[in-house]
């Protein structure tokens, strides 16, 4: 039976997946700020959404959508300071420390559910996300194997696989040091500490992604 894709591109498709994916961005800032200041269960949690925005893009992707990042620039603008604006909105979240406190790391049902959306929205309004689909996955597509769909099928779900690993491995730092952390600093310090993070980050999309 023949491959659905050419493995010839399957080494350098990993790599690119580990170099995107450990590149600093607003999921990264994102997840390591939550977890650090939430602990593992909200980290885990956020990353669900993460990878629920990632398969949203990837469906996208196969319906043909994500192009109009491409014929519609407003479409790109929109979506760029929309994802600056909920970055921003999440700084001032966590500088607020509505959620904070003893029972930070307690995750009732609703609180769960609450940073799966959150996750969903931070990858769902980066335009990057949206730009890997359109112009990084295409590379790999070769003719004469499985049909364009499948094989853009099969790669985003490497994509997800890889998301998934590295995304998690910045959880468990993440929730380590800010352990480590909080017990140095207090628990107040590190929460605006990641807050400002998180805004510094939101200023690095908008300058990242300008055209």
């Amino acid at each position: 039976m023949s491959s659905p894709i050419d493995p010839a591109v399957l080494p350098a498709f990993l790599g690119a997946m580990v170099l995107v994916e450990l590149t600093p961005g607003p999921n990264m800032g994102y997840l390591a700020a939550l977890s650090a200041e939430r602990g593992r269960a909200a980290g885990f949690a956020a990353v669900l959404g993460v990878q629920l925005g990632l398969l949203a893009y990837l469906l996208a992707t196969l319906l043909g959508l994500t192009e109009l990042m491409l014929v519609w620039p407003a479409a790109y603008e929109a979506l760029r300071w929309a994802g600056v604006a909920y970055l921003l909105w999440l700084a001032w979240d966590a500088w607020r420390g509505a959620e904070a406190g003893p029972d930070a790391h307690v995750l009732p049902p609703a609180s769960m559910a609450r940073l799966v959306w959150r996750g969903f929205l931070a990858n769902v309004l980066n335009p990057k996300a949206a730009l890997f689909y359109v112009t990084l996955l295409p590379a790999f597509i070769r003719p004469g194997f499985a049909p364009t769909g499948w094989q853009i099928a099969l790669f985003g779900a490497g994509h997800l696989a890889v998301s998934a690993a590295v995304h998690g491995l910045i959880v468990l730092g993440a929730a380590r040091a800010g352990t480590l952390a909080s017990r140095a600093a207090g628990s107040v310090r590190l929460r605006r500490t990641m807050a400002v993070g998180i805004a510094l980050i939101a200023a690095w999309l908008a300058w990242s992604t300008r055209r």
